[in-house]
């Protein structure tokens, strides 16, 4: 389990898109992690909001330097 408190670095549509920006930021060297309101995975159509990517604080400068690359 990766410990992560708290910066949205972005938010996507689907946990699939999230699972791969985490997996790029991981790569990177960074910890994250994705976060969605989708009762634990059993409803994704709860997931209206989106889901969020998140990073420690001290890692927010360097993720989005990175997702800002892969655009």
């Amino acid at each position: 389990m990766v410990n992560v408190e708290g910066v949205t670095v972005t938010t996507v549509g689907s946990q699939v898109e999230a699972d791969i920006i985490v997996g790029l930021l991981r790569s990177g060297g960074l910890r994250a992690i994705a976060i969605a309101d989708d009762a634990g995975g059993q409803d994704p159509a709860l997931q209206l909001e989106g889901v969020r990517v998140m990073v420690n604080p001290e890692d927010e400068a360097d993720a989005r330097a990175l997702l800002a690359d892969t655009q």
